[in-house]
C-alpha cells in the first residue's frame, strides 16, 4: 500500500516538473523562431512573418519526424495554449483601430507625449533590444492572459488546467517584470501602471465576451472575437488620448508573430497527416489558389481602377480586405511604413461590424450542414456594390490638393474596400465551393485559409464548424501562407521602389490565381 502511494507521489511531482519544462520549451522553440526570422531578413525590407511560417511549418514537421512528438503536438501543451490566443494578439489593434476611428470622424488631431524612447542597440541581428523585450514581454503576456481567462471561465484544458492559476501569475509577473532597461522612460512608474492596466482590461474583456457568446448562441452563434472587437474598438474611442504602455505595445509588435508561431508549429506537425484526408486536395489548392486571387486580385484592381499603388494604400486595404493575419502583423509591426501601420488598425476593425451578418448565415450554415445559399448571395453582392464605390472614392482622391483632406479621403475610401472586399471575397468563397459540391467543413477551412481571415480562424478554431475542422485547421490555413514569399517580396520591391508597387507581377499572380481556382473547382 505505502510502495503504491509512492509511486502516486512521485508521478504526481513528475507531472508538475513537466509543466515547468514544457513552460521552458515553449520559450526556446518560438522565441528563437521569431529572432531568427528576424535576423534573416535584417537590412531587406522583406516582413519576417514569412520566415515564422517557413521555420514554424519546418520545425512541426521535423519534430514528428523524429519521433519527438506526433501530430498536433500533444506533449507541448503550452505551445497549443499560445496558438489560440489569438483574439488576445489582435485585442490591442482594435483599441488602436477605434483610437483612429475616432480621430478620422471627428476630425481630431492628437499628439501622444510617447513615454518610451526606443534603444537602437541590437540585442540581436535586427532586433534592438526594446523590441527583444517586446518579443519576450508578448510571451509572458499571451501565456498570463490566456491562463487566467481559462482559470476564471472553467475552460477545461486537460492535464494542464490544475496549473492554469500558476501560469498565469507567472505570465502576468512576468510581464510586468520585463522591460527594457535601455529604453529611456520618461515616468517609469506611470508607464509600468498603464501596462497592468491594459492587462486587467483585456482580461476583464475576454471573461465579459466569453459570456456575451455563451448567452446569445442559442439565438445566433456570433463568436468571442466579434464582442472584443466592439468593445475594445468602442474604448478606443472613448480614450482616444491614451497613450499605450508596455501591453498593447508589446502585443501590437509582437502578438500576432508569436500565435502565428505557434500555430504553425501545430500546423507544421500535421503535415503528413493532412495529405492522406479524402477531398484535401482540391482544399489544398483553393486555399494557394485563392490567396493569389484576394491578395493580389484586390490590389490590382485598386492599382487599375483606383489608379494608386502605393503600399500606403495597399497594405491596410488588403491587411483590412481580408482580415489577413500575416500582412497585419506586418503592418502594426511597422514593417511596411509608417502611414500603413497606423491606417491598418481601422481598416481591420471596420469588417468586423458586418460580421454580425457573416457570423449569424454561418452559423446557421453550420447547424444545418450546408450554405444558406440566399443570404449568402445578397452579402456577396453588397460587397461588389461596395468595392465599386471604394475605387471611386479613392480615384476622386487624384484631385484632392490639400494634403489633410487627401488623407482623410484615402482613408475613408480605404475603409470602403476593406468591408465591401472583405464581403466579396469572404461569401465569393463560400458560395463559389458550394454550388461546386465541396462540403461545408471543408468549404470553410478552404476559405479561412485562402483570406488567411484571422476572424474566420478564431471562430472555427472555436468550434463553429466542429472538433476535428478546429484540430485540422492550422496546417491548413499555414499553407496558403507558401505563398508569403510572392506576398511579401512585391511588398518589399515596392517599399524599396519609394511605396510603389510593381504592376505586371501582381497582375500575373492575380491570373495564376485564377487559373489555381478552376483546378481545385476540378478537383472537388
Amino acid at each position: 500500500m505505502e510502495s503504491i502511494i509512492m509511486v502516486e507521489d512521485i508521478i504526481i511531482q513528475v507531472a508538475k516538473l513537466q509543466v515547468f519544462s514544457q513552460f521552458w520549451t515553449s520559450i526556446f522553440l518560438l522565441v528563437p523562431l521569431v529572432l531568427i526570422a528576424r535576423t534573416v531578413v535584417a537590412g531587406t525590407r522583406y516582413s519576417p512573418i514569412l520566415l515564422v511560417v517557413v521555420f514554424g511549418l519546418s520545425l512541426g514537421f521535423i519534430m514528428v519526424a523524429t519521433g519527438v512528438s506526433t501530430p498536433g503536438l500533444p506533449e507541448f501543451q503550452i505551445v497549443d495554449l499560445l496558438s489560440r490566443t489569438t483574439i488576445i494578439a489582435l485585442i490591442a489593434s482594435f483599441f488602436v483601430g477605434g483610437q483612429e476611428l475616432r480621430k478620422v470622424f471627428g476630425k481630431l488631431m492628437v499628439e501622444h507625449e510617447d513615454l518610451v524612447s526606443i534603444s537602437k542597440e541590437e540585442a540581436s541581428v535586427g532586433t534592438n533590444k526594446t523590441q527583444f523585450a517586446y518579443i519576450f514581454h508578448s510571451f509572458f503576456l499571451l501565456l498570463g492572459i490566456e491562463a487566467a481567462y481559462r482559470a476564471v471561465v472553467g475552460i477545461d484544458g486537460g492535464a494542464l488546467t490544475t496549473y492554469y492559476p500558476l501560469l498565469a501569475y507567472i505570465g502576468i509577473a512576468g510581464s510586468i517584470i520585463i522591460l527594457d532597461y535601455k529604453s529611456i522612460l520618461k515616468d517609469k512608474k506611470i508607464y509600468i501602471r498603464k501596462g497592468i492596466l491594459e492587462t486587467l482590461v483585456i482580461c476583464t474583456v475576454l471573461v465579459i465576451t466569453f459570456h456575451i457568446s455563451t448567452a446569445i448562441r442559442p439565438i445566433i452563434a456570433l463568436p468571442q472575437i466579434f464582442f472584443a472587437m466592439l468593445i475594445m474598438c468602442s474604448l478606443g474611442a472613448v480614450f482616444y488620448k491614451w497613450a499605450l504602455g508596455p501591453t498593447l505595445r508589446s502585443l501590437l509588435f509582437a502578438g500576432l508573430p508569436m500565435v502565428l508561431a505557434a500555430n504553425f508549429l501545430i500546423g507544421g506537425s500535421r503535415i503528413s497527416e493532412a495529405f492522406g484526408i479524402p477531398g484535401m486536395t482540391s482544399v489544398l489548392a483553393f486555399g494557394f489558389a485563392g490567396q493569389l486571387v484576394w491578395m493580389f486580385g484586390g490590389i490590382s484592381i485598386i492599382m487599375i481602377f483606383a489608379k494608386t499603388a502605393h503600399v500606403r494604400n495597399l497594405a491596410p486595404a488588403l491587411a483590412g480586405g481580408l482580415s489577413h493575419a500575416g500582412l497585419t502583423g506586418a503592418c502594426t509591426a511597422g514593417d511596411l511604413g509608417h502611414l500603413a501601420q497606423s491606417r491598418t488598425p481601422i481598416m481591420i476593425n471596420l469588417p468586423f461590424l458586418a460580421h454580425v451578418f457573416v457570423f449569424s448565415i454561418l452559423a446557421i450554415s453550420a447547424e444545418r450542414g450546408s450554405l444558406v445559399m440566399g443570404p449568402a448571395l445578397a452579402v456577396l453582392l453588397t460587397g461588389a456594390l461596395l468595392t465599386v464605390w471604394s475605387l471611386k472614392t479613392l480615384r476622386a482622391v487624384e484631385t484632392v490638393e490639400n494634403v489633410d483632406h487627401k488623407d482623410s479621403k484615402e482613408i475613408k475610401g480605404l475603409m470602403k474596400f476593406a468591408l465591401g472586399w472583405q464581403l466579396f471575397a469572404m461569401f465569393g468563397s463560400f458560395v463559389l465551393l458550394s454550388v461546386f459540391g465541396m462540403n461545408l467543413n471543408h468549404v470553410a477551412v478552404a476559405a479561412t485559409s485562402s483570406l488567411s481571415h484571422f476572424g474566420l480562424f478564431a471562430a472555427t478554431q472555436g468550434g463553429m464548424f466542429g472538433i476535428e475542422v478546429a484540430e485540422l485547421l492550422p496546417f491548413i490555413f499555414a499553407m496558403p501562407f507558401l505563398v508569403h514569399p510572392f506576398v511579401f517580396f512585391l511588398f518589399g520591391k515596392a517599399m524599396g521602389n519609394n511605396g510603389e508597387m510593381p504592376k505586371t507581377p501582381a497582375f500575373a499572380l492575380a491570373g495564376i490565381g485564377v487559373l489555381g481556382i478552376v483546378y481545385s473547382i476540378i478537383a472537388i
